[in-house]
């Protein structure tokens, strides 16, 4: 997708650079935006070479691209129900040599749609995603109602999501996603089915103040006890990035959660 041939301005695009300039990403201009989540949620899961690997609600790519930079040799599916932003993620894959298979394909189709669509029961080795989170009661909706669909929350689309995660994970396989703090309930109500031997990181702007964001990995038919790893902090007393996180944005080191 050329995004400088389009001469609708909700279409615009800018080219913008993670990991330290070793992945570059065409999104849109206006919307949603990749940005520190993505990076985080790819630091953040673990797979290695010849793994099948799905990102659901992948947008442009960002996370499942910067997994795949960071682990050559993964097989690489990106899933996004947005035909725009499917388009951009195939050509983000090619601009960037990363190989990937790109479908399109609502989360939360029944499992012969995924199916058809080459991801069959117990395919994956690791299930990466960054679920629409928005409280639709408290964030106003694209009047597009795909877009809509994409990045506001409804009653049940996490327990959809975790529940087509869990269909096309192997027995053992892990499910990796971020979520919004003050929701951690309902995360540990949708994986209490099948899923264990949870790993939870809490994420904080700064110290002092409440986690605003969880990062969690689940193995499906895992039976270890639920850890709680040490906090993670965006930024120090200062206001500004810390370390640590400087080098994980520059795509060097990786979460706790990925080392499990």
């Amino acid at each position: 997708m050329n995004c400088a041939t389009m001469t609708d301005r909700r279409l615009e695009c800018t080219e913008d650079a993670f990991l330290g300039g070793r992945l570059r990403l065409r999104q849109l201009k206006t919307g949603h935006r990749a940005g520190h989540d993505a990076v985080l949620l790819a630091a953040a899961t673990s797979a290695r070479a010849g793994h099948h690997v799905v990102d659901f609600g992948a947008g442009v790519g960002a996370a499942g691209l910067a997994l795949a930079r960071r682990i050559e040799g993964v097989n690489l599916v990106l899933v996004e129900i947005d035909e725009t932003l499917a388009g951009l993620a195939q050509a983000n894959a090619a601009a960037n040599a990363i190989a990937a298979s790109v479908i399109v394909l609502d989360i939360e189709s029944g499992a012969e749609a995924f199916a058809a669509a080459g991801l069959p029961p117990d395919y994956a080795d690791a299930v990466l995603m960054n679920p629409p989170f928005n409280d639709g009661t408290r964030h106003r909706a694209s009047p597009d109602p795909v877009r809509a669909h994409a990045h506001v929350a409804g009653d049940d689309t996490l327990a959809r999501w975790v529940h087509a995660a869990r269909r096309i994970l192997k027995s053992g396989g892990a499910l990796t996603l971020i979520w919004r703090a003050d929701g951690i309930t309902e995360v540990l109500a949708a994986l209490d089915r099948g899923f264990g031997s949870l790993a939870i990181l809490p994420v904080h702007g700064e110290a002092g103040v409440a986690a605003i964001r969880i990062l969690i990995r689940a193995v499906k038919g895992g039976r270890a006890p639920t850890q709680i790893l040490p906090a993670l902090m965006l930024n120090d007393a200062s206001g500004l990035p810390n370390k640590r996180i400087k080098e994980l944005l520059a795509g060097n080191g990786v979460l706790p959660l990925a080392t499990l």
